[in-house]
């Protein structure tokens, strides 16, 4: 079949499952890197593609579990783009919820409410799988991330590369087989959206807003460097495509 899509620079499907939970600055970089960005809001009613045809794919974050389909009506078609990405060799970058449903698609498993809750900034340790990761090699042993989750991957997929951990969270970053990374935190996310989270909300779990948003400051210059770094890369893979 002849994809439907012009040659020429790669332009990656972009899942929006929330409102507020927009690409951010990894859609800033990847366009920079010379990736368009087709955002879907299907929350909207907009309708996902019935095939990428050879399309990049980007799941972000949400506050669902990957196949809360009575909630969120659109999951079992972003399922169905996960699995042919990863039947197609497509590269594939999932983002929290994302990445909870790159995991549940090839296989892993996903729990709700499972582990301590996490908000705020996290020190993601990088694993020894990590050293030739073509996202995250050469990153740093610890690197800063935003995260905002209760439901975690409990298991990863059968011959996923285990790539990162945290001490609250194990399953942080992970790659199944060569071009679908999945990830629990927000590289997306700038340390100012912390100031917009609800605080009442946040205090129930045991956390101080106003805390998290000056750890996330003070971590931001360090986050930007790892995580364009790491966006950057991922362009890369999509433009290797055939």
């Amino acid at each position: 079949m002849t994809p439907s899509h012009a040659p020429g620079p790669p332009t990656a499907v972009v899942v929006q499952n929330t409102t507020s939970g927009g690409p951010g600055r990894v859609g800033t970089w990847l366009v920079q890197a010379g990736v368009g960005l087709e955002v879907l809001r299907p929350y909207e009613g907009e309708a996902l593609p019935r095939t990428l045809d050879g399309r990049p794919l980007l799941v972000l974050g949400g506050g669902f579990l990957p196949d809360d389909d009575e909630r969120a009506p659109w999951l079992p078609a972003t399922r169905r783009l996960v699995a042919q990405a990863l039947d197609d060799g497509t590269p594939v970058l999932g983002i929290c919820l994302g990445g909870q449903l790159l995991a549940q698609v090839a296989g892993g498993s996903v729990r709700a409410r499972h582990g301590q809750p996490a908000f705020g900034t996290t020190q993601i340790r990088l694993r020894p799988e990590a050293a030739d990761d073509p996202l995250l090699h050469g990153l740093g042993a610890t690197v800063p991330a935003i995260e905002r989750h209760v439901d975690a991957i409990t298991e990863l997929p059968p011959g996923a590369a285990w790539l990162a951990s945290s001490a609250s969270c194990p399953h942080q970053a992970f790659r199944v087989g060569a071009r679908a990374w999945g990830v629990q935190f927000h590289p997306e996310a700038e340390a100012e959206r912390i100031a917009g989270w609800d605080r009442e909300q946040l205090a129930r779990q045991g956390f101080d807003r106003d805390r998290l948003h000056a750890e996330a400051v003070a971590a931001e210059d360090a986050a930007v460097s790892t995580w364009s770094v790491f966006t950057r890369r991922f362009a890369q893979v999509c433009a290797r495509l055939p």
